[in-house]
Order: structure tokens, then sequence, then C-alpha cells
């Protein structure tokens, strides 16, 4: 798929976040099941998916024939960063063929020695056709992740970072200073709990928005009414 037309399909829509890494209750290690909550995603009418790990990837394209976010969530040893964070999961998911490989573009450590720079430079010259998002936490990193040719900027790790600041909600302010800022398409990503909240993203001047949690797992989903009912139950106690 080119970028245009990517980028025609997704304006203005929810891209929706089907992931389940090991530990949380959708994943099961022989086999994916997440390819039930894209289908579930495309019949509601999404655009589009994001989601993590090789296998997710290439289930869900196969299921919905929708483009594809893909990312691989992994922990290597002297690395902060855990979105893609070498080039051994980017070769993989280009090889899966997701549509737009996701990237951790924080200015976090990194076991490599390399900073965020010169990786970003590496997989751009190694794949100069790729669409590249970078999954960002400030609006420096935004910028920097603009400079160096990636094709979308997401909002995805604001409030991830120990330096990013730590909201109960979205980042609407990040979004609005990236938006006014760059000229290429804004993703706002993260803590987007309600249908509201997504539209005053875009209001904020989100190109797009990515919902996960509030959609596609239920474990998070389910604490959130718990934590309000039993909220409710002590005040009324007291």
């Amino acid at each position: 798929m080119k970028k245009e037309e990517l980028f025609e399909r997704i304006k203005g829509q929810v891209i929706v976040s089907c992931q389940a890494v090991p530990g949380e209750p959708l994943y099961v290690e022989e086999k994916s099941i997440m390819y039930l909550m894209a289908r579930a995603a495309r019949q509601a009418g999404a655009p589009a998916i994001r989601t993590s790990s090789i296998r997710d990837v290439v289930a869900i394209r196969e299921e919905t024939g929708l483009p594809v976010i893909g990312l691989v969530k992994i922990q290597y040893e002297g690395f902060e960063s855990y979105i893609t964070p070498t080039m051994k999961e980017v070769d993989e998911l280009a090889a899966a063929g997701a549509e737009v490989i996701a990237l951790d573009c924080t200015h976090r450590k990194r076991g490599d020695g390399k900073d965020i720079r010169e990786f970003i430079t590496q997989v751009r010259e190694k794949y100069p056709q790729a669409i590249l998002m970078a999954d960002i936490s400030t609006y420096e990193e935004g910028v920097t992740a603009w400079e160096l040719g990636m094709d979308l900027v997401g909002t995805t790790m604001s409030g991830y970072t120990p330096y990013s600041p730590r909201l109960e909600g979205p980042d609407y302010e990040l979004v609005k200073r990236l938006s006014a800022t760059l000229d290429i398409p804004v993703i706002g990503e993260g803590r987007i709990h309600s249908p509201e909240q997504a539209v005053a993203v875009l209001e904020a001047g989100a190109f797009a928005v990515v919902v996960g949690g509030a959609i596609t797992r239920p474990l998070e989903i389910a604490g959130r009414f718990i934590k309000a009912v039993s909220s409710r139950k002590e005040e009324q106690g007291s």
C-alpha cells in the first residue's frame, strides 16, 4: 500500500490497537487469538489495526485484509526502550508484511550504544520505501523523528517515560503542539478511554487516533468499572 493511500484511509478515523503480550489474559501461548479482536474492529469500521508480535501481524492481515501497524515488544538488557528496539525486529516486521513499522523513538538509553538518530537513519537507509511510525513521549522527540524522515508520529509513549507528564487521560497539549509544527500525520494515542476523548484528540489536531485498552483489553475495561463502583461504595460508607 502506498503512503498516500494509507493516509487517506486513516484520516480522521479510529485505528484499533489489538495487542496481547505474555502475562495478559488474552495472550495464548499456543495460538494467536487477537485476530478475533481485529475482526470485530473491522466490522465496526476500523480502517487499520495496530498490533504487537509477528504472529499477530500475520494473523490479523490474513483475517481482516486491513493495513497493519506492526511492532514487536521486547526487552533487551541495557535498553530502556522496548517497542521494535533493534534492526532484528524491523527486519521481521518487514518480512511479515506490516504496512507500517512502529519504532520506539524516545531519547532513552539504547544498549547497542547508538542514539535514536543513528538508529532511525540506519532503518531508513535499509528500508527507504517503508512507512515508519515514531512512538514518542515529548514534543522534542516528535520533532527529531520528523526531521529524520519518519512518516507518522504517535504520542504513544507520553506518560510512559520518566520525563514525560503523568496524565489520567490523553496528552492533548502534545498533540496540539506537534500538529501545529509537523507536516506529517500526528497520531493521537495513549489513555483514550472514551469516544468523547477520541473526538477531543482529533479536535486538538490529530490526524487520526489509536485506541487500544478501552476496546481490546477486557482486564483493563473491567478494572475501570470495578474501581469506579468501589470508590462510590467507599464514599457512601464514610
